[in-house]
């Protein structure tokens, strides 16, 4: 009775071998191996044998002699998935018969070590206004040493720190390699680090924490003959942080001459700008959706 295998894993092919029942050889397979760890497999039988392993992105070779055990160092099988072993050798009851080769075959798992090695920390956006709930989202995958992904559940601990101290930390246990988290962007504008650490192995990404949008706008207005001056308060957003530079201030005359707006970036904190001077003129300031005061402009 003959059976043909063809064996695929991972896109590397097994020759197509013609076998027989198994007549001498048998393996004693272990269930599990840990990636990178030594290990051992067990023959019995008599005569010489080969030992093919067979798994995702590997292959491995050993001429054997049946009956005793078949060891293998650390670092032989390394990546971490589903492997076929197959043994296959001479027949102890007719060695004179080409046809009759005593096999033997089975299957085991290679599992990645549970002690983390690298971390891939994904962190997004780098950039975003201050005082968002679950405005920043880290993403962390674990792997260990042969950048297999440790499937064990651990413990991941993220925090988001401050310059000047302060700031937030939460543990999040991996599920299926991958631990997950949303946090708050701090009250302050500042570039903040935030941390990801899984054992002894950690990565870091910086997040710029910058000022939201204005929260109060106020200006003041100084005459001087057929011109006015006007200025705002320093700009700021609602917990205190000043307003970028370059942020446009509109501000809007309106008058019997007609409407006339002017837009101006704000420089250190403040806007300025001049405008016509008519008796009875009304002036509006806003940026964003933020507006600000009004201003009469009476007679000089």
């Amino acid at each position: 009775m003959r059976l043909r295998f063809t064996l695929l894993f991972g896109g590397v092919a097994l020759a197509t071998m013609q076998m027989a029942v198994a007549q001498a050889g048998a393996l004693r397979l272990p269930r599990t191996v840990e990636a990178g760890s030594a290990f051992s497999i067990q023959s019995t039988g008599s005569g010489k044998a080969t030992l093919y392993i067979v798994g995702p992105g590997q292959v491995l070779r050993r001429d054997v002699q049946l009956g005793e055990t078949i060891s293998f160092a650390p670092g032989d099988l390394h990546n971490a998935g589903h492997y076929f072993a197959v043994l296959v050798g001479e027949s102890s009851r007719d060695q004179s018969s080409t046809d009759q080769s005593s096999t033997d075959h089975g299957v085991f798992d290679v599992t990645a070590a549970d002690k983390p090695a690298a971390l891939s920390f994904l962190a997004k956006p780098s950039r975003l206004p201050v005082g968002l709930h679950g405005g920043i989202s880290g993403v962390v995958y674990v792997f260990d040493t042969f950048q297999n992904l440790v499937l064990a559940p651990l413990p991941v601990s993220f925090q988001l720190s401050e310059v000047a101290g302060g700031g937030q930390r939460q543990t999040v246990t991996t599920r299926d390699g991958v631990a997950w988290i949303k946090m708050d962007s701090g009250p302050k504008e500042v570039a903040a680090q935030f941390v990801a650490q899984a054992g002894s192995v950690s990565a870091a990404r910086v997040i710029q924490q910058v000022p939201g949008n204005p929260c109060s706008l106020r200006m003041n207005a100084r005459r001087s003959g057929q011109r006015v001056m006007l200025e705002t308060e320093p700009v700021r957003d609602c917990v205190g942080n000043a307003v970028p530079d370059g942020t446009i201030v509109t501000f809007t005359e309106t008058s019997s001459a007609g409407q006339a707006t002017v837009d101006v970036p704000i420089k250190r904190g403040i806007a300025r700008t001049e405008m016509p001077a008519y008796n009875g003129a009304r002036v509006s300031i806003a940026t964003g959706v933020v507006m600000g005061n009004e201003i009469s402009l009476g007679r000089e």
